[in-house]
């Protein structure tokens, strides 16, 4: 029983129906499904009413935080009702490239922060070269985060990892994990908390396997490679990790 908590499907040209049988297939019992924009969060909305183990996110990722007026941020709540719907996001913060404008992207965080703080969900969080802002505005925001976050594809090095869960931070862990040269990540995995460690794809991007479209079918894969980095049997890994997800995912997992 395996748990991917962070994939796409929208717009990213699986046939869907052979992905999901190949998906359950591999054992993996439960696929949260990323919200980056509206559009994408309504029909990953809308695969989960149709899939028993699918389920989504609501949210506008910060790529596309100029796009969050007052209509976007209403349909967000609207499909944050949806019973599938397990946490807003994805949202946050990349500095990589400073485009939209940092101010543009930290409001649009903000916003949606106080979304998840309003209906009580916890939060799928992107967070890319921003870390001290990014535990700025966690901190100042903290009273919002009281149903716990995520930061996905954790990035920030092990030497932050206590300053992110002491404001209740889950970290999950992709194919990243799996490259030969990543011991930045290598490292995170290794000393993240047991009750915090989560699996994740990010599908269709960071395969285990380079050059190869990712799926949350290659989670077994990368599960077996937390394992290794943690010294830990799979088995109880993965009986920790879907624990852990059941935990920070309270709705339907």
């Amino acid at each position: 029983m395996y748990c991917d908590v962070h994939a796409h499907f929208a717009d990213e040209g699986y046939d869907l129906a052979a992905e999901w049988e190949k998906i359950r297939a591999a054992g993996v019992t439960a696929v949260i499904l990323a919200g980056d924009t509206v559009a994408h969060s309504a029909f990953h909305a809308a695969f989960a009413e149709a899939h028993a183990g699918a389920y989504f996110t609501a949210g506008v990722h910060p790529s596309e935080a100029a796009s969050l007026d007052d209509g976007a941020m209403e349909a967000v709540r609207a499909l944050c009702a949806k019973p599938a719907c397990v946490a807003v996001g994805e949202i946050g913060l990349d500095y990589h490239w400073d485009t939209p404008p940092r101010a543009v992207q930290q409001a649009a965080f903000s916003r949606q922060l106080a979304l998840a703080g309003a209906l009580g969900l916890p939060v799928q969080i992107h967070s890319r070269d921003c870390c001290a802002d990014m535990l700025a505005m966690l901190r100042e925001h903290r009273a919002l985060l009281r149903h716990g976050f995520l930061m996905h594809c954790y990035s920030h090095g092990a030497e932050n990892m206590p300053a992110f869960a002491a404001l209740g931070a889950y970290f999950s862990f992709g194919g990243v994990a799996c490259f030969g040269n990543a011991k930045n990540v290598w490292e995170s995995v290794a000393a993240c908390p047991a009750d915090r460690i989560l699996s994740e794809t990010d599908s269709p991007y960071l395969s285990p396997f380079r050059g190869k479209k990712n799926t949350p079918a290659n989670i077994p894969v990368i599960v077996r490679r937390l394992a290794q980095l943690r010294g830990e049997e799979e088995g109880a890994l993965t009986a920790q990790i879907c624990k852990n997800a059941q935990m920070l995912f309270r709705r339907s997992l």
